[in-house]
């Protein structure tokens, strides 16, 4: 079980065949409007669709380990980590960039989205 299967308008990540071999043991999915982001039973993610738009997480890529959730703005992911952490990626203007609360995002509770913004509790 855990497979995923995709359909619908390609632009807006109806075509995961890219990513077909990764997606196996998948725990949940959470998605932008034109993106999707998988969060494997071992913790690590996998995305497609439009890349600006959450679809290309390789600037995070490696540090998607122990993830425990992940929140959606329209254009951009949030994962929270298992050690409190979130790391962000996407559209930079719609929560994809989070440097500049990166020092304050720690033991980060839980973490929600509207469709531009991300909030966290600490």
């Amino acid at each position: 079980g855990g497979s995923v299967v995709t359909w619908g308008d390609v632009d807006f990540g109806g075509d995961s065949s890219r990513v077909q071999s990764q997606l196996r043991s998948v725990h949940k999915i959470r998605a932008t409007e034109q993106a999707f982001a998988a969060i494997l039973a071992d913790g690590s993610v996998v995305t497609w669709g439009e890349a600006e738009a959450g679809g290309d997480s390789s600037e995070v890529q490696q540090q998607l380990r122990s993830v425990q959730e992940i929140q959606s703005t329209s254009g951009a992911f949030a994962a929270l980590l298992e050690d409190g952490s979130v790391l962000t990626w996407g559209d930079q203007e719609e929560g994809g960039n989070s440097s500049a609360v990166r020092h304050q995002l720690r033991n980060v509770q839980q973490i929600q989205a509207t469709e531009g913004a991300l909030a966290a509790i600490l």
